[in-house]
């Protein structure tokens, strides 16, 4: 059985988990670094992008993380979203880069401008999972700015990217953990 590792030291880890597990992968809760040499795949969740940067440094993973990256599959979704990507602006900070996408913090909005809404999948999607319209949760939720010519479109909101892929790497804006649609995962899934 794969096993997923999933970024637990702030935000919404315990969802990921249980939707690693129901998409037929073992979840690993990862706050060590000597947990990344136990892995297939990882996820970087939402939560607060400068808080996890802050406890990514603070608990010796950044380095991990990046070796990690660099190696293995990762997916991020909002706030890991944003470390993913090669740029960050509103404002700027500190990110991983396993991604060519420039991505804009919070540009959705504050709390109260979150929102729950049905996405209707490029073809690319439709093909590798089930058919379908895909229920997205935006929590103050980033908005993907640009794309760089190996990052490939998956789905879209109000014309926007806010699920891609870039080879290994995958990255949402919006919380898939959060619904009960497992495709999402299951397609990481297919990475490992």
């Amino acid at each position: 059985m794969k096993r997923v590792g999933i970024l637990s030291l702030q935000g919404d880890f315990a969802a990921h988990g249980v939707a690693i597990e129901r998409a037929g992968a073992e979840p690993v809760f990862v706050k060590e670094p000597e947990q990344f040499g136990d892995i297939d795949g990882l996820i970087i969740p939402g939560g607060e992008s400068t808080t996890m940067l802050k406890l990514l440094g603070y608990e010796g993973l950044m380095d991990k993380l990046a070796e990690f990256g660099a190696r293995k599959p990762v997916f991020g979704t909002c706030a890991g979203a944003i470390l993913m990507a090669h740029e960050v602006s509103g404002p700027a900070q500190e990110s991983l880069g396993f991604m060519d996408i420039g991505v804009e913090r919070n540009a959705y909005g504050r709390q109260i401008d979150s929102r729950v809404a049905q996405l209707d999948p490029e073809p690319e999607f439709q093909q590798r999972t089930a058919p379908g319209t895909l229920e997205a949760v935006f929590i103050r939720a980033p908005i993907i700015r640009r794309l760089g010519s190996q990052a490939k479109v998956l789905a879209r909101y109000r014309g926007d990217a806010v699920l891609v892929e870039q080879g290994r790497h995958m990255a949402a804006t919006f919380h898939p953990e959060l619904t009960s649609d497992l495709r999402v995962h299951e397609l990481f899934l297919e990475k490992l």
